[in-house]
């Protein structure tokens, strides 16, 4: 059966059609959305949080579906690499900034898109991850195309920190913020936020994973009595609250993301609404989420807003 023609008559029964076909669920929000979340929706500002001078919306779209990065596998990874043409990602990014989404969270190589999203009129804001590669290019890069923020890459943040080298992660902030850009540190680890918090670093945000989920086969080993075969992305239940716990005792603002476990809670409607209530009742009110966003078969923006707005009402009750 072609994976490219799903059953459009119910969004549902097309993810699950989708999950059959490939074997895994899709990045972020990817099953249950309602039918009439296929139906184009009207502008509505999102709920806003404060980056420096910048107002960023409480849902913010990300871009590892749009690089073919599902963590999940290489089969979802070619589908989402299939149907993210430049062209698509464009019109992807359009539909956000229609339902209120007004930031895109991506790495340094979609520079270029985001170039072509802003000439063409679209307004949202950039916000970037990158490593120190011995130059200061990249960062040129980045605040000549208007980028606002640059976070630390959280891979390389918790590769140092395991090696005791954290405080490079120091030295490239300071060039972060010589480029005029808000800085940032991406990490999967609560313990890199409390150290950092504990260095007192000069730091504007943190980009806060609520998965560690790159632990070695002793750790898991260690914590489960066994490791997987083979050792890949493994997501653990109690890996949120420890986050979530480093996010609250920080004052400064926490991009959330992988509520979902990159997909793996996507595959029921009331698993997707739990992870965006979890993570809305359980962040500061300046902090906010980033979403990958795959809507291949169904408005992923509009059903993702949606839920922003319901939960971050919810939680301010």
């Amino acid at each position: 059966m072609d994976a490219s023609q799903p059953n459009r008559s119910h969004a549902f029964q097309g993810r699950r059609t989708f999950l059959q076909q490939t074997g895994a669920a899709p990045l972020a929000a990817t099953v249950g959305l309602s039918a009439s979340a296929a139906e184009p929706q009207p502008e509505v500002a999102l709920p806003q949080v404060q980056l420096g001078p910048h107002r960023l919306s409480r849902l913010i779209c990300g871009a590892n579906p749009f690089n073919g990065g599902s963590h999940l596998s290489t089969f979802v990874n070619r589908q989402m690499k299939e149907y993210y043409s430049p062209d698509q990602i464009l019109k992807t990014l359009r539909r956000c900034q229609e339902v209120g989404i007004n930031t895109w969270q991506a790495g340094g190589g979609n520079v270029e898109l985001y170039r072509r999203f802003r000439e063409a009129g679209g307004e949202m804001h950039f916000l970037s991850i990158e490593a120190d590669r011995g130059d200061d290019q990249n960062l040129k890069r980045l605040a000549d195309v208007g980028a606002i923020a640059c976070a630390h890459h959280g891979e390389v943040t918790d590769r140092l920190f395991k090696s005791g080298q954290i405080d490079k992660v120091h030295d490239f902030l300071k060039k972060i913020r010589d480029h005029g850009l808000q800085v940032g540190v991406s990490t999967h680890m609560p313990d890199v936020v409390d150290t950092i918090e504990s260095k007192g670093w000069d730091l504007d945000f943190y980009m806060t994973c609520v998965y560690e989920r790159h632990r070695s086969a002793e750790d898991l080993e260690a914590l489960l009595g066994q490791a997987p075969i083979p050792v890949g992305e493994v997501y653990l239940p109690k890996d949120p609250p420890r986050m979530y716990e480093s996010i609250q005792a920080t004052k400064r603002p926490c991009l959330v993301f992988k509520i979902l476990a990159a997909g793996r809670l996507s595959d029921r409607r009331h698993w997707v609404e739990q992870a965006f209530r979890e993570a809305y009742t359980s962040i500061k009110p300046s902090d906010a989420v980033i979403v990958g966003i795959y809507d291949r078969y169904d408005d992923q923006p509009a059903d993702c807003a949606k839920l922003c707005r319901q939960f971050v009402a919810s939680a301010s009750v």
